[in-house]
């Protein structure tokens, strides 16, 4: 018998037609879904959450597609949520569809937390899976309580406006019908209609961030306040008011100051300074370009002294000019690359030499010398004219000889690219750096360049 919880406290049927109510008037008034327009792919782990917003979808006439992540992150719960979803799905006579992530690995991988990778995991899925079955979008259980949860998390952790305007009700395809509804409505109807679902046992274990605000620091607060969830709605509401005014400010000052020139980006020094608060503009400006707050503090304090100064990203390089910053990509990538490499990037960093580092051994991340290479870095595919001077070899070998000795096939050759500083190789991504570019014992600056799958 598989392992679920069943509700059996019936009460009265106002209070789940209210629910429902509420949910549909929310999706209307913020234009959500259509009925008709195409399915709708529902993420559903089988807690309750979930299981509500299908049940809802359901009565109010919508196309329905079950999708469910299977983290492997709970054992055995794990599969038993799985068959629990699919069971449900079957028993509705709906489309059910499933995947099996090692979250664990994928996290390794990235250097990411377990809770990033399963959300990366989960949503480049969803995206997916919307795309094969033309779905109008894609629809989550997250709740109003998992909003407030999310607001006081990144207050905690230090944010920005943007921060405690808690989850959108729509990225992209992805839309949360839900979110104007608390838990105690979302177990009331549970109650009501008696639905099953799995219960995930870590959701009672405070050491994990997220339960010790939903155990222990709001019901705390609650004491100060009773209201406190619905002030808080009200607060979050507020605030995605203010910060729909502040971007619009935003986006003026960038048409203003910003201007654009094929893969580099310049904003006029003397207009930016010109505002009060150009720090938080800057910040602005730039921070989908990589650089954080302590970057911005940097480039901001750099403004009295002498022009020349270059700041790092993950992925661009900031110079500050006479009269301008600058800002360009580390990497090009060339207009003829072929679709083979769209599922990887290249992550780039900088950073002094020290006692403590160690070249790498893995041949998708290399280190050079920083003070030999020129930015911006172009990939690009191999050509039958390359040559390089690889590393550990006296003298420069053309690339279509270097394949043959390592025994390269042509398949194997289509897929190959290369990094350039300039117009010299530095890396053959994968195989090999240029022993002009290595790291030696006169190098102050190490240039970290690592492919990172997006898959």
């Amino acid at each position: 018998m598989m392992n679920h919880y069943l509700c059996q406290k019936s009460i009265s049927q106002k209070g789940y037609k209210n629910v429902i109510q509420k949910v549909q008037k929310f999706i209307a008034e913020n234009d959500l879904l259509c009925s008709g327009k195409g399915p709708v792919i529902v993420g559903v782990s089988g807690g309750s959450d979930s299981i509500v917003l299908l049940d809802i979808l359901l009565k109010s006439g919508y196309e329905c597609i079950v999708a469910h992540c299977n983290f492997h992150l709970r054992t055995e719960e794990s599969m038993r949520d799985q068959e629990f979803v699919r069971i449900l799905a079957e028993k509705l006579k709906i489309p059910f569809v499933y995947i099996d992530f090692q979250t664990d690995n994928y996290a390794k991988e990235q250097g990411i937390s377990i809770e990033m990778a399963a959300r990366n995991l989960r949503y480049d899925w969803f995206e997916k899976i919307s795309l094969e079955h033309g779905a109008q979008a894609i629809a989550t259980g997250h709740h109003l309580d998992d909003n407030i949860e999310t607001v006081l998390l990144n207050l905690t952790r230090g944010t920005g406006l943007k921060g405690l305007t808690g989850m959108p009700v729509r990225n992209g395809k992805v839309v949360r019908p839900l979110l104007s509804s608390s838990r105690v409505e979302i177990k009331q109807y549970i109650e009501e209609n008696q639905l099953e679902f799995v219960e995930d046992s870590s959701n009672a274990s405070t050491d994990i961030i997220r339960n010790k605000f939903r155990h222990v620091i709001i019901p705390l607060l609650e004491e100060i306040n009773p209201a406190f969830r619905n002030s808080c709605k009200e607060t979050i509401e507020n605030l995605q008011g203010a910060y729909k005014i502040y971007q619009q400010e935003i986006a003026a000052i960038r048409n203003d100051i910003m201007h654009f020139s094929d893969t580099t980006l310049s904003i006029d020094y003397f207009k930016l300074i010109q505002h009060e608060e150009y720090q938080t503009i800057l910040f602005e400006l730039l921070r989908n370009y990589g650089f954080n707050r302590d970057q911005i503090g940097q480039i901001t304090r750099s403004f009295q002294s002498a022009s020349g100064k270059q700041f790092y990203s993950g992925t661009h390089c900031l110079l500050k000019d006479r009269n301008q910053l600058i800002v360009r990509p580390h990497v090009i990538i060339s207009d003829n690359l072929s679709n083979s490499t769209v599922d990887n990037k290249l992550n780039i960093r900088i950073f002094e030499k020290d006692i403590a580092f160690k070249l790498s051994k893995d041949n998708q991340t290399i280190h050079l010398d920083a003070d030999k290479v020129t930015l911006p870095l172009k990939i690009r595919e191999w050509q039958e004219a390359d040559y390089f001077y690889p590393l550990g070899m006296k003298g420069k070998k053309k690339l279509s000889d270097f394949f043959i000795d390592l025994k390269i096939n042509r398949f194997d050759k289509e897929n190959i690219h290369v990094v350039l500083s300039g117009n010299q190789i530095v890396w053959v991504v994968g195989l090999r750096i240029d022993e002009r570019f290595k790291v030696t014992e006169k190098t102050k600056r190490i240039l970290e360049i690592k492919v990172v799958s997006s898959q």
